[in-house]
């Protein structure tokens, strides 16, 4: 306790980490303020049934922030950007090139790869914009709009998911842990009320045990997220002794932290993003009086409405995302010659190769068990939804699974700052 308060007293001392937090919480304000502005033309009545017979925009909602509830300028949230990311972390597995961008040309190169993530996400935004306002116009819930005000629309909102994309940076650099995913959070705390409200609308006394049993497994998944993300394995590292001038230097021993979920939350923000784009375009396909493409989109609705089905697939995704995001992040390669060139090495293992080849079978291994528990923690609001038919399991279950992960990164990295100014 004493620890927590020394820590507190730090935060709103100390000048610098004061005004992060500061200025993360100033973005906040901002994004809520952008979240509460409507575009023209809405149908309220039209807009709420819709939403609440709808799962898929349930889902869209995680990344709008509940802006999306009320159609605002900022109702694609950072999918744009998510989903420019995710195409940029595909080609540095496709092209050196681009690879060489971010792990080999420093600072400068990681400065290019991000505007480059930042120039793809204009044509996806438009792009996204155009099929989701047209999906809601051909279901009337905007009003009859001209080709000029459904343009005007298509540049609010375009204009909306870029400005939340610059302040999510700006919040990266000037606030603390991650822009996007602090959006995201707090857009995932705007919507809890909402959700709430309706399971008490609905509410059936015969349903009590449903409803308690969903609170202890919602306490049970925060604890797991809890524990294995804080889980690491410990490899040992040793140093060499080096002589200097009569001087003798290292000698110490370490170890090198390998956490058990090394990719975080990112995995489930790719998978929703690559469930939602395809399923929205599909969507607006199937709008058209085109026999084939209307087939098809019957065809993928039927699938992405089976829940088992779509457990399988979002399983998958969030899979082979753990692993992706996984590899990218951490290259064994690198680590084990910056080792090598520090004068440390893994006991019983010869530095180069044979510690990159120990140090990747390591992290396979962690990574196994890190993706399935993070895929069978995603899928199981999902196969809930599918055993009781409240559909607010499903899309609070993915809510709370991102929720916690970035409450702890961001506990994390403060703890960080907190500790740099202790020293």
């Amino acid at each position: 306790m004493q620890t927590l308060l020394r820590k507190l007293k730090i935060i709103f001392t100390d000048h610098t980490i004061r005004n992060r937090v500061l200025f993360v919480l100033g973005a906040l304000v901002v994004f809520r303020a952008l979240a509460t502005i409507p575009i023209p033309g809405v149908n309220p009545t039209v807009l709420a049934e819709f939403f609440q017979s709808n799962e898929f925009l349930s889902l869209i909602s995680i990344f709008s922030g509940g802006g999306l509830s009320n159609l605002s300028i900022v109702m694609l949230g950072v999918g744009p950007f998510i989903t420019a990311s995710i195409i940029m972390q595909l080609l540095t597995v496709m092209s050196p090139k681009v690879k060489s961008l971010q792990s080999q040309e420093g600072e400068a190169g990681r400065a290019k790869f991000v505007q480059y993530s930042r120039l793809l996400t204009l044509p996806l935004a438009i792009l996204q914009a155009f099929g989701f306002l047209t999906l809601l116009q051909n279901n009337g819930v905007l009003n009859s709009l001209s080709t000029f005000e459904f343009a005007v629309n298509v540049v609010l909102v375009v204009a909306g998911s870029i400005l939340l994309m610059w302040v999510g940076e700006l919040v990266t650099e000037f606030g603390i842990g991650n822009g996007v995913s602090i959006i995201i959070f707090a857009g995932i705390v705007a919507i809890l009320p909402t959700q709430l409200s309706q399971l008490v609308t609905v509410y059936d006394p015969t349903q009590l045990p449903l409803y308690i049993g969903a609170g202890l497994v919602a306490l049970l998944v925060t604890f797991a997220v809890v524990f294995v993300t804080e889980a690491e394995r410990p490899v040992p590292i040793t140093y060499a002794k080096e002589s200097r001038g009569g001087n003798t230097y290292g000698g110490s021993s370490s170890y090198l932290p390998l956490r058990l979920n090394q990719a975080g939350v990112i995995p489930i923000i790719f998978a929703l993003s690559i469930l939602l784009f395809p399923t929205m375009m599909i969507n607006v396909l199937g709008a058209t009086n085109i026999p084939n493409i209307q087939a098809i989109s019957d065809a993928v609705n039927n699938f992405m409405n089976n829940p088992l089905m779509y457990g399988g697939v979002y399983f998958l995704l969030v899979f082979l995302f753990t692993y992706f995001y996984t590899a990218v992040t951490f290259d064994p390669e690198a680590v084990s010659k910056n080792l090598q060139r520090s004068g440390g090495f893994v006991p019983g293992i010869r530095p180069g190769e044979q510690t990159a080849e120990y140090l990747g079978n390591v992290i396979t291994r962690l990574t196994l068990v890190g993706a399935t528990f993070l895929g069978l923690v995603a899928v199981l609001p999902v196969l809930m939804q599918s055993a009781t038919g409240v559909t607010q399991l499903a899309v609070g279950g993915t809510a709370l699974l991102i929720a916690v992960t970035v409450v702890l990164d961001l506990i994390r990295r403060l703890d960080a700052q907190v500790s740099m100014r202790e020293y």
